[in-house]
Parts: structure tokens; C-alpha cells; sequence
């Protein structure tokens, strides 16, 4: 699971910060989600290592503009490309609407299948390895943040052990593997957890954005590895936060701390806060890590690869 931050500035783009977009990588997949797409993340994802061919699914957190204006170029250069066969799309109400009004004004016809789903709070995709939720966030319009959750793995199969059972390999290697019970020709029964390791929980990662600080943004990030949320003004300038209903640093810290998150990536900074400015993004990153030290400020083509939870342990504990 590899973050890659394709814009990380709100309202409108600056010289180095495009606006909202974040792609995850799944490599084991050949796959690539988009989350947001604001103008311009066709540009970024040229200049990044990332492949338009792998994209797969979209998910939009609402409609304003900095976050939906790149997304009608970007499904036409997949058509124009030729090797998309399908595109599903996520998000709230009237994103349908918006996407075939785009399409019919602009007479572009898509030679491949887009699928839009308007998304409820609850699960609105789930497969064998991912299971993807949505919570309501508090913005000036309709809102959603998203949680992509790994399912866990069984743990690590022990052959030797196995062997020494005298149970003979194949195919009941792997109903074992996956934890099932098996009986053997002998009429022996055999259960699959006693020969596999600790299961492998999966990773999880939130993205909120836009909103102020709210109850959901923390059930989104619950127990999270990464926790992506915006962070668009300073402490200093909490009375803007609140008129405009988007959160400070120490809001996004706050978050995370409650959650018991891993690690809090912010993003969706103000312009205001760019280099020569009386307060800048290192005042952000100051404010945030006094709740929550475990803090980082994302810039664009930041790419993030998501340890599994025993990787992690083991660095932890070799430093």
C-alpha cells in the first residue's frame, strides 16, 4: 500500500503545491485508487512514477471544485488512452449529475464503462483484501472521509511442522494456510490455525478531508497505520477554521491522538502559509506534534509505503 500526495494546497494551486489529490498504489493488484481530483492531477500523475492504465477507482470526498474539477480530464484521457475498460467512481449525491452534464456539454463520449456510486455512511466496497468505508465530515456541503482497511492474513504457515505431521503437501497446504480444518485420508483432522503464526492484521488507512474537527473523522481513523487529514490553517487562525468550517493543525492532531493513530500525514494547506509568509508550514508541523508527535506534512510526489504492523514492530524494536 504505497501513498503517493498528488496536490496538497486547498482552494487553488500554488507554484509548488497542485491542488487536492492522493493515489494509492497497490502493486500486488497492478492497481491505483485516486482519492479527490482536483484541477491538474492528470499533470502530477505524468510526473510521478504512477500509471494512468492502473487506475481503477475514484473516490471523491464532495464537490467542490478544488477537489472534482480534474476529474472529467483525467476519465477522457483514460478513453483516449485506450486500455481502460472500467472506472468506478465514488461519492456524494449529484456527482452523477455533475460528471454526464461535463460529458454532454462537452460532447465527450468515453469509449469505456465509468460506474458512479453515490456513497451512504457504511461500506461502499468491499473484495477478498479490502473492505472501504465512509463517514459523514462537517463542511459547508455534503462530506464524506473514507477508510480503506486490509483484511488480516493468516499468519505464517510452518511446513517443517506439517511435514513432521506426516500430512503430505498439495492442495491441502493451502486449505491449512488459510486456517481450515482438514481431515486426511488417514482419518486424521487437522486444524489449520494450530500450524499457522500470530494472523497478520491488516492495514488501515483514513482520509479526511475537507472538515472541522468531528466525531467521525475520528471513527474513520480509529486504530489507523496512516491517517491523511487536512490541516488547513494554523492554530493561530482557528476563528477562520471555524467560519469556513475546515480544521487547524491541532485539530488534525487531535484527531489522530484520539483515534490512537500511528501516524497523522497533513495536508490541504492554506496559501497563506507558503515560504516568506509571517507564519509557515513548520509552525503547522510545531503546533500539531505538540498533541501528537507522531506528525508529518505532506508535499507534493511525497510517496508514503504503508508498513505491515509486524514490520513496523520490528523496526520499533531494533531502534
Amino acid at each position: 500500500m504505497q501513498i503517493t500526495f498528488l496536490g496538497t494546497s486547498s482552494g487553488v494551486p500554488t507554484r509548488s503545491r497542485n491542488v487536492s489529490s492522493v493515489a494509492l498504489r497497490l502493486p500486488q493488484r497492478a492497481e491505483m485508487w485516486l482519492f479527490d481530483c482536483g484541477e491538474g492531477t492528470q499533470h502530477q500523475i505524468l510526473r510521478s512514477d504512477l500509471k494512468i492504465s492502473q487506475l481503477s477507482r475514484i473516490f471523491i470526498t464532495h464537490l467542490h471544485g478544488d477537489h472534482i474539477f480534474g476529474l472529467m480530464g483525467l476519465l477522457a484521457t483514460c478513453g483516449l488512452a485506450g486500455n481502460t475498460k472500467k472506472i468506478d467512481v465514488y461519492g456524494p449525491p449529484k456527482l452523477d449529475e455533475y460528471l454526464r452534464a461535463c460529458s454532454r456539454y462537452s460532447s465527450t463520449h468515453l469509449a469505456y464503462s465509468i460506474q458512479v456510486h453515490t456513497v451512504q455512511p457504511g461500506v461502499v466496497y468491499e473484495d477478498d483484501e479490502f473492505t472501504v468505508t465512509c463517514e459523514r465530515l462537517e463542511h459547508r456541503v455534503t462530506t464524506f472521509g473514507y477508510r480503506i482497511a486490509e483484511k488480516d492474513r493468516p499468519g505464517r504457515f510452518d511446513v517443517e511442522k506439517a511435514k513432521a505431521l506426516a500430512i503430505p503437501p498439495g492442495r491441502i497446504y493451502g486449505q491449512l494456510k488459510r486456517g481450515e480444518t482438514v481431515t486426511l485420508l488417514d482419518g486424521r483432522t487437522v486444524n489449520g490455525t494450530e500450524l499457522c503464526g500470530s494472523p497478520e492484521i491488516g492495514r488501515k488507512i483514513a482520509y479526511c478531508t475537507d472538515t472541522i474537527y468531528c466525531d467521525n473523522a475520528v471513527v474513520l481513523a480509529q486504530d489507523a497505520d496512516v491517517l491523511i487529514h487536512e490541516a488547513t490553517f494554523s492554530h493561530q487562525d482557528a476563528e477562520l477554521a471555524f467560519q469556513r468550517l475546515h480544521s487547524t493543525s491541532t485539530m488534525a492532531a487531535q484527531t489522530a491522538l484520539a483515534a490512537q493513530a500511528k501516524l497523522l500525514i497533513m495536508t490541504h494547506f492554506s496559501p497563506r502559509y507558503a515560504p516568506g509568509n509571517a507564519i509557515g508550514l513548520k509552525d503547522l508541523l510545531q503546533e500539531a506534534r505538540a498533541i501528537f508527535p507522531s506528525t508529518e506534512t505532506a508535499y507534493d510526489f511525497m510517496t508514503y509505503e504503508v508498513p505491515r504492523r509486524r514490520e513496523a514492530e520490528l523496526a520499533e524494536a531494533s531502534r
